[in-house]
């Protein structure tokens, strides 16, 4: 195997980097996964996603963990309602979505974040995760890599694999293609137990997806396992509307009167969510690959999920990407076609790369949908049709 022998560092514990983690431990690898949280409890977990049968779900039953997926996915909450701005229905799969089943093509069950890292977290073997590091920079050391943290010691690996998201600092080693931004930024909240905090839009969700398309901007939210709702504001603005617009972002009383200033035409029900958040709320710039980006395969480095290929959430494809990346990057790794580790390295950035433009492009043209004067009309036709 072309890993025998080889320390390899995973920089980033998000979904993909955990699942490379594990496939490649399945395969007898010495794996370290660096992940600049303090802990597994560091930070609060965004909204549940949803795993596609040959993506995300391809790849947890690569690595053996289906059994331990359906014991902890969340079902009924891949059910959705579209509605406008005054909170009118205008699309449910409530009481019409058949009861789908583990196997069938387009089920796309979905499991929250933080069930699915603590998953694949318990699934490693001990000590692969090295918490509390935070990655500055690293340089070539003989063969290898040296790697440089914030707050511990220097580390030397063999290979390197970038899974520290759409901000990667180990993208700028393997390319030059910079991410563009899409135009449009999301603010994201959290309601911590829904049921009392936030009653009337708890009521609305029943348990799935809210889709609100108005003027537009949208609001999309969906229920946790743990009962809490996590939800985005999502609307065209300027790139640098995050650090210009003098919002303190742990101020309530701001954010709300935002909302009210950003979102005048919504109805009242939809202040519920940012009255009862947690705070800080944070703001997400949404970017997205060039479509034709290409680089030149390395020998002892490359990148998954977002590090490799961020694009916009539209097309709820981010994680499973990551995910399906990690699957095919095990493969070529541990693969005895290949005569070198350059050649099983561009063999799946190049099929990495083809899917990846194709899925940006749809999250692209979803993007301007959900954001266009007509969007509510744009998205009735698109589930209508599905």
């Amino acid at each position: 195997m072309l890993i025998d022998n080889k320390s390899i560092a995973i920089v980033g514990g998000g979904p993909g980097g955990l699942t490379l983690a594990r496939l490649l431990q399945l395969k007898g690898a010495n794996v370290k996964v660096y992940e600049r949280d303090l802990d597994k409890n560091a930070r609060v977990q965004g909204s549940p996603l949803d795993l596609h049968d040959n993506s995300g779900l391809a790849a947890i039953r690569k690595a053996d963990l289906l059994e331990e997926f359906k014991q902890n996915y969340l079902p009924g909450a891949d059910k959705k309602m579209i509605m406008n701005e005054n909170a009118e229905i205008f699309f449910s799969d409530h009481e019409t979505k058949s009861e789908d089943h583990f196997g069938y093509e387009y089920f796309r069950p979905e499991i929250d974040r933080g069930t699915l890292r603590k998953i694949l977290l318990e699934s490693l073997q001990p000590e692969t995760i090295v918490w509390n590091s935070h990655f500055i920079s690293m340089e070539k050391e003989n063969d290898g890599w040296l790697l440089h943290f914030k707050n511990r010691a220097s580390v030397y690996a063999d290979i390197i694999i970038a899974s520290d998201g759409a901000n990667s600092k180990i993208r700028p080693y393997i390319t030059d293609n910079k991410a563009f931004y899409s135009g449009i930024t999301m603010f994201e909240g959290n309601i911590q137990k829904a049921k009392e905090n936030a009653p009337s839009v708890n009521d609305l969700l029943k348990g799935g997806k809210i889709m609100a398309f108005g003027n537009r901007k949208n609001l999309l939210m969906g229920q946790k396992g743990n009962g809490d709702i996590g939800f985005y504001a999502s609307f065209p603005a300027e790139e640098n509307w995050a650090t210009s617009n003098r919002l303190d972002y742990s101020d309530k009383n701001q954010v709300i009167n935002w909302f009210k200033t950003t979102y005048p035409e919504w109805n009242i029900i939809w202040l519920e969510l940012f009255e009862n958040a947690e705070t800080p709320f944070i703001p997400r710039p949404i970017y997205c690959i060039p479509l034709d980006q290409n680089w030149e395969a390395h020998s002892n480095i490359t990148m998954i999920g977002d590090a490799a290929h961020v694009m916009p959430p539209f097309a709820g494809e981010g994680a499973n990407m990551a995910m399906l990346d990690a699957l095919e990057l095990s493969e070529c790794l541990t693969s005895n076609q290949y005569k070198t580790l350059q050649e099983a390295i561009s063999v799946y950035e190049t099929n990495m790369r083809k899917r990846a433009s194709i899925a940006a492009k749809e999250s692209l043209e979803n993007g301007e949908l959900m954001h266009s004067e007509n969007s509510l009309q744009e998205m009735l036709s698109f589930f209508n049709g599905h």
